[in-house]
């Protein structure tokens, strides 16, 4: 997601760190309660929407595969009407397996079924739920920017519980599809492939859409407008589609034709193939900026009002990454989110950087870190990995979780270089593509890719608050042919460690001269060789370090 406001898992491999162990054991899971014993395998969701009333009616039939024996219940995330939500929610009239009545029970917005006779392992079993009512949220049915009614998705983090019965969680993905039948002045688009449309009696329209990817429950998407839709040409067998309001036709596809191409090719290209059957751009009612949903990417009412948008053309180009980072490879765990939005910010950097220049990047890199000073000065102890996570708020910090996650990545790459960097990133995205990945596994990635120890890097950069402030002084030592440098860390808590390129400016050489320093107490001296004194120095040149640094010569520069 990016905000324009600012299945099981392998254990470490023998032979790596110790400290990989570690990471694993400070990333514990967040709150959700799990259920090891069943795994979802499909959803198929019939709703009903309409113009005289806001109340959906759902039928949701899940199939599942039962994971051990003597299972005897599943549990589904769906809220209840409440008094405080003036009555807003979703109500249970009957659940069934097979055309057979199911014992259930919903209670604390948690639907709870009983399988009778109890699972055995491996057997696959189907239930369907009936419900219906208003959705609180998580399904906006509101006028449009037009004045005319639409019902838009948004689903992010966890508020597909407030109107579809599901694991509302990451680390269980699952196939879908939406059966939906509405008014037929409305055009409805949803995951994956459209099957069927067909016109009812009563004019009304059924539209049905399949996705045969697994996804997490967030990924899950449902529109329904009054659109114009402009199809692409076909990119790599796939097709590319832009839905926008119908009176925004002209804006709205002039926006998404770029650079959405671009972008896949430079993700199919450096990260792995596109996973998912179609991509589609859709102009979505009550989106703030955007939301990665699969295959059909919302955006904002505004996002169509100027063609030549920076901004909006970074947000495409989030949203997109998030196909590869989030959709595809999925968080198994609302602690590990910097896996896909850290992931999704950074991947933005580079597509910037490589269709638009260095400078692009290094500004965009520099004004993340102006938001992260901003945001670690309120927030000192925020980490990127959270602890048990369950105030879901906290997933959306967009400049703890989104921007920092991406300057990780970012000094990753200075740190282990560029060949290791995306040899890794492409055997991390082949490994997990479809799948559920945490830190631990993307960190084991890396250090097989680099033959590096990883783990005081990640768990500083990961586990703890704050970043990097130093005041160096430099001096030269003629006699000894050296560059001296003091250097002194000032942000608080445990001193940091982070290796540093110098920049020295030697004169008659129009290119600065490079040398790598490291940094690892709260005071370090550190000398370079260099044949003569240089006219000045600089830290840090190529914008790799997390970091604010103060440089200056010491009172007397050059010893003799």
């Amino acid at each position: 997601m990016y905000a324009l406001v600012m299945k099981i898992r392998r254990f470490p491999m023998a032979g790596l760190s110790c400290g990989l162990l570690v990471l694993a054991g400070v990333a514990r899971a967040d709150t959700y309660p799990r259920q090891p014993g069943v795994d979802i395998l499909h959803y198929a969701f019939h709703l009903t929407l309409s113009d005289e009333t806001d109340s959906i009616e759902g039928e949701a039939k899940i199939t599942l595969r039962v994971a051990k024996d003597g299972v005897n219940t599943l549990t589904l995330d769906l809220v209840q009407p409440k008094a405080e939500a003036q009555n807003r929610g979703m109500t249970v009239s009957a659940v069934t397996e097979a055309g057979k009545a199911v014992t259930f029970e919903h209670a604390n917005d948690r639907l709870t079924l009983r399988l009778d006779p109890a699972g055995r392992a491996g057997e696959t079993r189907t239930f369907a739920v009936r419900y219906h009512g208003i959705p609180a949220t998580g399904l906006l049915i509101a006028p449009n920017k037009h004045g005319e009614r639409t019902f838009f998705s948004d689903n992010w983090p966890i508020k597909a519980r407030q109107w579809l019965p599901t694991l509302d969680h990451p680390y269980d993905k699952a196939t879908t599809e939406m059966f939906v039948t509405a008014p037929a002045h409305y055009q409805v688009v949803s995951n994956g492939l459209r099957v069927e449309e067909i016109d009812l009696d009563g004019d009304r329209r059924l539209t049905h859409w399949r996705n045969s990817v697994p996804i997490a429950t967030w990924l899950n998407v449902l529109g329904a407008a009054r659109f114009a839709v402009d199809h692409r040409a076909v990119w790599r067998g796939l097709p590319i589609e832009t839905w926008v309001y119908r009176q925004d036709r002209d804006n709205g596809f002039a926006v998404f034709a770029n650079p959405t191409p671009a972008v896949l090719d430079f993700l199919s290209d450096k990260v792995g193939p596109y996973s998912f059957e179609r991509l589609a751009n859709v102009q979505a009612n009550g989106v703030r900026g955007g939301m990665e949903s699969a295959t059909s990417i919302f955006y904002g009412d505004d996002s169509v009002n100027d063609p030549s948008s920076t901004r909006w053309r970074n947000v495409i180009i989030h949203e997109t990454a998030h196909q590869w980072f989030g959709n595809a490879v999925t968080e198994n765990d609302w602690d590990h989110v910097w896996l896909s939005e850290g992931f999704a910010t950074y991947f933005t950097h580079l597509f910037v950087e490589h269709a638009y220049g260095r400078d692009e990047f290094i500004a965009g890199l520099r004004a993340d870190r102006d938001a992260i000073r901003e945001f670690d000065a309120k927030n000192p102890n925020y980490r990127i990995i959270h602890d048990n996570l369950a105030d879901m708020s906290q997933v959306l910090s967009s400049a703890g979780t989104y921007k920092k996650g991406g300057w990780t990545l970012h000094m990753l790459r200075g740190l282990i270089g560029d060949a290791a960097f995306w040899s890794g990133i492409r055997e991390y995205y082949k490994e997990y593509r479809d799948g559920n990945a945490a830190t631990v596994d993307f960190r084991r990635v890396m250090e097989e890719a680099s033959g590096k120890d990883l783990g005081w890097f990640f768990d500083q950069w990961l586990t703890r608050g704050g970043f990097l402030k130093v005041r160096a002084q430099w001096s030269y030592d003629e006699a000894a042919k050296v560059v001296r440098i003091d250097v002194e860390q000032l942000q608080p808590g445990a001193p940091l460690r982070m290796p540093i390129e110098v920049g020295l400016e030697v004169a008659g050489e129009v290119v600065s001269r490079t040398a790598k320093i490291e940094v690892r107490n709260r005071k370090d001296s550190l000398s370079i060789p260099l044949d003569r004194a240089p006219r000045g120095l600089t830290l840090d040149p190529r914008t790799f370090v997390l970091m604010d640094a103060e440089v200056a010569p010491a009172p007397s520069a050059v010893r003799r």
